[in-house]
């Protein structure tokens, strides 16, 4: 199952969120990755995927929305390149608009490079290939082979123009010549062939060819000797234009064959970039942040909000777990907000853990190996459960499966049956909960498990604040304070009589509540988060010297260090037919230069033109006037 459709993701309305996200999406292979996303369990991997999506949102509002396009059938048409068949004049500009795609794309990543940021540098992997996209631009027009992308085709095309005329100009003078013969005054074309509509009774006074004739049988429609004899002459040259055309595509069709592994790598680059931009696009739209991540299970929300709620109305939200407290129980009336401020932190953890960011001012987001949910109604008509037996049915399942790195999210814990039993099964979930070691966020009205919370180490009690004047929920989150329903409250407000409120006060509170063991579960065996692993690693300056040959990635080409590491992170490097700058991120150290060379090695013989080499040689010896060295590739 794909992970947005689980239930837990559902419950948390993460379905939505990629609904979102796929739609800011152009290429389908973007969208598919989207729809695969879910949660990573390694510490490494989640930083690695935020700080893409930072970059990305970086370069949205530095340098606006970069160009994109679909690549829809893109690969399809170079695998028929690849199997030695000839693309159409439609298909050829298909691909011609895909590399000036790709050369604004390069253009648009180029301005990037300034910011300090990696992701600018995916424009190294791009290769617009120009002479092929401007021969593909210059030879085909408009879906057709254009005139002039032969001299040969441009003079058959206009000779199948002249002859054509003649043909017309032929007609015209036998209908002149004949005007008695016609039942009409104009030529027409028949079957392909130019005709001259000539009455039955004088169809032996024209010479040519009888090609059709009129539903009635009045007129027929003879192709003109004269006419004729250039007809075949026009089969003739249109042979030609059709084989020259198809010479020219051919030939297209193998410079694009020849290049197939390099658009195939452009496309895969593009399509990543994509994945990339549409994750920023998405934190631009809901204002979000990147999160810190932690394996301390410490979750802290500064001002957050539900990312699918409006920006405007949403009252931000403060919220802390961890350091000691695992579980925090929130109570409060209805309608005021509980069930939307834990939604709010598990959705905020979720999408953290997919390598999106949050939408808080500040966040700080443990690793969590599952989220487990039970929230609204759950009732599951086709197995014939009420409300209480789902939501039992799903806590034990969630109860078998939590553990010290789950967080847990419960709505309305022991509701749907008899108030002291439901209340009594609270408390023994409670207790089953802080036995796992999850993190866990429940809602209740019980007063037996606000006093639980305030008496179990570990657990906290929190609050939706309310206001008793006007009867309104004010949507904030108090975390140290137990709340109230506030039921008899908002009775006594609409008038219910002094008497009355006292027997529902003694019938609620009147007898004490017994304390309930919960039983032991078989856990189920989980996945564990794989914590970043620490490197102590060298000052960036330090990390690559001249000489050393590194790895670039993600193509894994050998390069060779000319410049180590500049205060911006960015070092050059020698590849085999050019140098570049590349973020230092994207190289790995392969064979350190004291193993490839000696000590005294003059590292000029690699990075150095043999001219320059030689005026060095020359100014070594003596002043050598009006020399100006040049890097060829600066």
């Amino acid at each position: 199952m794909i992970f947005y459709e689980t239930p837990s993701a559902k419950m948390l309305e993460f379905d939505k969120i990629i609904e979102q996200l796929e739609s800011l999406a152009y290429t389908q292979k973007a969208k598919q990755q989207i729809r695969n996303l879910s949660p990573s369990l390694s510490e490494a991997e989640v930083k690695a995927s935020l700080r893409n999506t930072t970059e990305a949102r970086i370069m949205l509002e530095k340098c606006g929305t970069p160009p994109a396009t679909a690549l829809e059938g893109t690969a399809q048409l170079i695998e028929i390149a690849r199997k030695e068949g000839c693309l159409t004049p439609g298909q050829l500009e298909e691909i011609a608009v895909t590399l000036t795609a790709t050369r604004r794309l390069k253009d648009y990543l180029s301005r990037g490079k300034s910011y300090e940021i990696s992701l600018p540098y995916y424009e190294e992997n791009l290769d617009s290939l120009d002479e092929i996209r401007e021969e593909l631009n210059d030879k085909i027009r408009n879906g057709r082979v254009d005139d002039y992308a032969s001299k040969l085709l441009k003079s058959l095309r206009e000779g199948i123009e002249r002859t054509e005329a003649k043909m017309r100009e032929k007609a015209d003078l036998v209908i002149r010549a004949n005007k008695e013969c016609m039942s009409d005054s104009f030529s027409t074309t028949r079957n392909g062939r130019i005709c001259v509509p000539v009455k039955k009774e004088y169809k032996f006074k024209i010479s040519g060819s009888v090609i059709d004739k009129s539903s009635t049988g009045n007129t027929l429609f003879i192709e003109p000797a004269a006419v004729a004899r250039l007809y075949e002459e026009l089969q003739e040259m249109k042979i030609d234009e059709e084989n020259e055309e198809r010479r020219i595509l051919y030939t297209l069709t193998a410079l694009l064959c020849d290049k197939a592994e390099v658009i195939e790598r452009n496309n895969a680059t593009i399509e990543k970039l994509d994945f990339l931009f549409a994750k920023g696009k998405l934190s631009f739209a809901y204002d979000g942040t990147e999160p810190h991540i932690n394996t301390d299970r410490v979750i802290r929300l500064v001002n957050g909000r539900h990312p699918l709620m409006d920006k405007n109305s949403n009252v931000p939200l403060r919220f802390e777990i961890g350091n000691g407290i695992k579980g925090v129980i929130i109570t409060g009336p209805n309608t005021g907000g509980k069930t939307v401020a834990i939604k709010t932190v598990a959705l905020n953890c979720l999408m953290a853990q997919c390598g999106l960011h949050v939408s808080c001012e500040k966040a700080e987001i443990c690793m969590n190996n599952l989220i487990l949910c039970d929230i609204g109604d759950g009732q599951d008509l086709s197995e014939n459960l009420s409300t209480f037996s789902a939501h039992i049915t799903n806590v034990l399942s969630i109860l078998r499966k939590a553990d010290s790195e789950s967080l847990v999210i419960l709505d309305e814990l022991g509701s749907g049956t008899d108030p002291t039993e439901g209340m009594g099964i609270a408390i023994a979930i409670l207790k089953e909960l802080k036995r796992s070691g999850a993190n866990y966020l429940v809602t209740t009205h019980y007063p037996e498990v606000k006093a639980y919370a305030e008496k179990e180490e570990g657990v906290i009690n929190a609050r939706m604040t309310f206001d008793k004047e006007s009867l309104k929920p004010l949507y904030q989150l108090v975390i140290g304070e137990a709340g109230e329903s506030c039921a008899f409250y908002i009775a006594k407000k609409l008038g219910m009589p002094e008497s009355m409120l006292r027997e529902a006060s003694k019938a609620a509170y009147g007898e004490e509540m017994g304390e309930i063991d919960g039983a032991e579960l078989i856990k189920e065996k989980n996945s564990h988060i794989r914590k970043e692993k620490k490197n102590h690693q060298k000052p960036l300056s330090e990390r690559f010297k001249r000489g050393d040959s590194v790895m670039i990635y993600p193509d894994k080409k050998i390069a060779i260090v000319c410049e180590p590491v500049n205060e911006r992170g960015i070092l050059r490097v020698q590849l085999p037919d050019k140098k570049i700058y590349i973020n230092h991120k994207r190289v790995k150290l392969y064979v350190a230069a004291e193993e490839l060379y000696p000590e005294d090695y003059d590292f000029s013989i690699i990075f150095d033109t043999v001219e320059n080499r030689k005026i060095h040689h020359q100014m070594e010896r003596k002043y050598v006037e009006d020399v100006l060295i040049v890097d060829a590739d600066r």
